[in-house]
């Protein structure tokens, strides 16, 4: 198997192209621009996740073969009573349009995620953010890093603000009334509106927020939504962990990441946690 430096520059580069397909269906220029919306599981599909989906893993595939790796995608993931257990401790973990959503709403708000997951930690990340022009990545103990066209610089999260100044990152759609109420009695009140969890936790990384909360309800979060970001927000100093601390888990069997799940700069992270869980406590006891 090739060292993780070079997979990750072969990510960084289908990263690159990647980007480029969604933004030809984005801003309309490629041959089939029509983007005809599907629904799966009540969540938009449309023609450029899936032809970014095909790309990307038959980019990796090509490159890094079947033998060392399963690889698992948004587009093409099928429940998993009929997989069997990977024969690999490697496995790619793939959003090729995170923010379907935001991408079909035109707020430039979307995402691709490439992460390689070693049995159940991420240890490989590539977060390319379209219409920034950027890509964020990291390795495992390395630090992350963001480049654009041109070159490539470290990243790090923000530090040194009081608790009450910090800024949240929080959906445009995925709202329900125990988030709300969570939000609305966190000690930080300044809130920013950012879709697609790889954009928001580049806005952490960029050091324009610092905590973004998940919560599950009827669903959850998936796999695909998380193991890239939170591998470049942890390399980037920040923190993302389950409300009790316990870190977060990929490829156990089941691609939802259930319950309280908190990212944030690192500074206050265990205290929020606890915030977050007692006034949960409160609002179910309500």
């Amino acid at each position: 198997m090739k060292d993780l430096q070079e997979i990750l520059a072969i990510a960084r580069e289908v990263g690159w192209g990647a980007a480029d397909i969604l933004r030809s269906y984005y801003h309309g220029t490629a041959k089939d621009s029509n983007l005809e919306v599907q629904y799966k599981q009540n969540e938009p599909v449309t023609v450029a996740d899936v032809a970014v989906s095909q790309y990307i893993l038959q980019k990796l595939q090509a490159t890094l073969g079947n033998e060392d790796f399963t690889y698992i995608s948004e587009e093409t993931y099928q429940s998993v009573s009929n997989i069997p257990e990977p024969s690999t401790p490697w496995v790619w973990i793939i959003d090729p349009l995170d923010g379907t959503r935001d991408f079909i709403e035109k707020t430039g708000d979307y995402a691709v995620h490439i992460a390689l997951v070693k049995e159940r930690r991420p240890v490989l990340a590539v977060v390319a953010v379209p219409e920034a022009e950027k890509l964020y990545y990291a390795i495992q103990g390395g630090g992350a890093f963001v480049e654009t066209r041109d070159r490539s610089i470290p990243i790090q999260v923000s530090s040194g603000k009081r608790v009450e100044d910090l800024t949240l990152v929080v959906s445009r759609s995925h709202r329900n009334q125990r988030l709300d109420y969570l939000l609305q009695h966190l000690p930080c009140q300044n809130q920013k509106g950012v879709g697609s969890v790889g954009c928001k936790i580049a806005t952490i990384v960029e050091q324009q927020a610092e905590i973004y909360i998940s919560l599950s309800g009827k669903s959850a979060p998936k796999d695909w939504d998380i193991a890239a970001p939170e591998l470049i927000l942890t390399e980037a100093g920040g923190k993302f962990t389950h409300f009790d601390g316990t870190p977060l888990q990929y490829n156990t069997g089941d691609i939802n990441q259930w319950g309280g799940l908190l990212a944030s700069n690192g500074e206050y992270h265990e205290v929020l946690c606890k915030e977050a869980e007692r006034i949960l406590a409160q609002f179910e006891s309500s």
